[in-house]
Formats: C-alpha cells, structure tokens, sequence
C-alpha cells in the first residue's frame, strides 16, 4: 500500500464517535477485509469530552485492529494511546507510542502485513489486548490455544507449502549442559550448528536442566548458549510435524519452559547475545534479569508464518515492554538492537552495564488499564 492511500484510508474520528464499533467483514473465503481501523491522532483534541468518550469506546469494542496515526510534530493523546492497539508518531511519547520517521508509510506498511496473513495478525492483536489481564499460566493457555488454531489454518498451510524441504536430522543428541558451581547452576545451550534453534529434544532438555531449581529455592540459574547466537527461535524443520493442533495445545502447556521459568524468573538470569529470534527471543523475557552483549538483535518473525509468537511472547514481552511495543515487533516483524531493548525494559543490562528500571513499571501500568 502506498503512503497517500494509508493517509486516504484514515477514518474521521467523527465518525467513529457515532454508530456501534465497526463490524470485522469477512469475504466469501472467510478473510477479514479492511482488518485495520486507523484513525487521525490530531483530531482527537478537537473533540467535546462525551464524544470522545465514544471514541474511546468504540475503538475498545471493536475487533478491527486500531491504529492512531500522528502527524508531524502532533503527539498521540495519552488517552487514545491507551484504548487503541498501536499509536504511530514522528516522536517518542513514551512506551504507548511507536516513534517512526514516517507515520503513514508506516501505516502501509503495517496494512500490508495483515493483508499477507490477516487471520495470524488478528489472532495476535486480540491475544495482545487480554494478556496483561490474566495471570501468566492463563495468558499462556490463551496463547496456546491461538497458536494451535494457527497450525490448523491456510496461512501457515501456505508457509509449508513454499518453505522446502527440511534439513537432514541433528544427529547430536546433546542440547543442554548443566554446570553446579555452589548454589548457581549454569546451563548452556549446545545446538550451535543449528543457532541452538529449538527443537523438542532441547525443550525437554530445559525442562529437566531445571528441575533442581524446582526442588531446591535457593539454588540460583544462569542460562546462556554456545555459538554465534544465543538461540535463532524454533526449529523450523520441526514446524507442522504435529499429530494434531490439540495434540499440540496440550503439550505445549504440559511442556511450557516459559512457565518454568515464570515461576522461577527472581532467580533465573539469561545472558543473550547475536540474532535472537522468536523462541530464542521470548522465553529470556521471562527471567528475572536479561544481560545482553552488544551484538544483540531480537525479533518475532511468526507473523510471516501465518503464526503468533508460541513460546510466552504475547505474555513475557507484554508484561517487560507493555502491548503496544509487542504489537509492533510483532505485527511488522521489525527487530531491535541492544540499546533499543533496554530502553524498552526487554532486557536489564548490556554487558554487564547499568541496570534499566524494573520491568515491572512496565507491568504494573499495563494492569491499570
């Protein structure tokens, strides 16, 4: 989509202030058609106090995703950031607000992602707008299920169809190596050949590498992983290998290494380094501190799979970086540094430098809503 039609394609706030919340249309193969509700920041202040109360009513109510577009040197009000999925400006206004060069090319470009996979985008838009509100095992049930029902879907369907045929097997059958140093167990990921991708070999292995942590509360835990990379996320060649999608669902949660991690996230810290993708880059977001090397590049690319994040994305980055951060990442695929990830609060220090605010600030405003 080009600027200008993103800029055309902005609905009056006029508009949305009367009538129900939009309705989500689909056409005759099921698809959503205009998934995307973007509506002009500016003309919110030109508002009355009752209309836009209705504003902010609709723009919660309806199942179209929302996005507030700013224009130069225009700052998103505070209270259409909060209510919409995604506020885009020129400048920074805190963790609501994505600063971007061009707003409207942004806008397209956004546009674009959820007319290539509309059905993984929504799934992940709505799973977004609930997960601050539930505790961490049920967000991540809720995620689950959404991501089974992905697997299911035409648009990851497409993603095997054209992706090729696997790799030959890893025949290394090492994935973990667990080091008791005092009352701190090391645990390093050893798959580097294959980026130490995840595959259900390492997941089982993490989970048995961290019973005795389980067992005992004072043993301390610092995961890292060999190679050029801390993890490259799941291993593709493993992806849509399951029996059935409910199969799937339930394993995923009676495996979940991010709940494990949840439950002992003030003792655990993860050291991060290279391209660290989907997996590789959400179950760190669930350790109590995140030290990343300067190389560091973090990314969801599920979205391009007709997927959403299944290993605690939509709940451990939620809950450091707040839902209009996650939504950005992963609704665009876009990928950060280092220096942006602390700013955000995904990871606590870089190298072993000075330590960001508590993620929780993160948290705790996000559970205000």
């Amino acid at each position: 989509m080009r600027r200008t039609d993103a800029a055309a394609a902005l609905v009056p706030l006029a508009e949305v202030a009367v009538g129900p919340p939009p309705p989500l249309v689909l056409d005759e193969r099921g698809r959503p058609v205009e998934p995307v509700l973007a509506v002009s920041a500016g003309e919110f202040t030109t508002l009355d106090d009752e209309a836009r109360r209705r504003v902010v009513a609709t723009l919660r109510g309806t199942r179209r995703a929302t996005v507030a577009v700013a224009g130069p040197g225009v700052r998103v009000p505070g209270e259409l950031a909060q209510a919409v999925d995604l506020s885009l400006a020129d400048a920074s206004a805190g963790g609501r607000v994505i600063a971007v060069p061009d707003p409207l090319a942004a806008l397209a470009g956004l546009r674009d992602r959820f007319a290539t996979t509309p059905l993984a985008a929504l799934t992940y838009t709505w799973l977004l707008r609930q997960s601050a509100g539930l505790p961490v095992p049920a967000a991540l049930s809720a995620e689950s299920a959404a991501y089974s029902t992905l697997l299911a879907g035409p648009e990851f369907a497409a993603w095997l169809a054209g992706r090729g045929a696997p790799r030959p097997p890893d025949d290394r059958s090492d994935r973990v190596a667990a080091t008791l140093a005092g009352d701190v167990l090391f645990l390093r990921l050893t798959r580097p050949a294959r980026r130490n991708a995840v595959d259900a070999a390492m997941r089982d292995a993490l989970l048995a590498a961290l019973a005795p942590a389980e067992w005992d509360p004072l043993l301390e835990v610092e995961i890292s992983g060999d190679g050029p990379s801390f993890s490259a996320g799941g291993d593709l060649d493993e992806f849509g290998t399951a029996v059935d999608p409910a199969g799937a669902h339930v394993l995923r949660l009676g495996a979940s290494v991010a709940e494990v991690l949840h439950r002992l996230r003030d003792r655990v810290t993860v050291r991060v380094h290279g391209t660290c993708l989907g997996a590789g880059f959400e179950l760190p977001t669930f350790a109590g501190r995140v030290v990343a090397a300067p190389d560091t590049v973090l990314g969801l690319p599920e979205l391009a799979m007709g997927l959403i994040p299944g290993a605690g994305g939509t709940v451990g980055i939620v809950r450091r970086a707040g839902r209009w951060r996650a939504a950005w990442l992963g609704l665009t695929g876009t990928r950060v540094d280092a220096a942006t990830a602390r700013e955000w609060g995904l990871v606590d220090e870089i190298d072993g430098g000075h330590a960001v605010a508590s993620p929780r600030a993160a948290e705790e405003d996000l559970l205000r809503e």
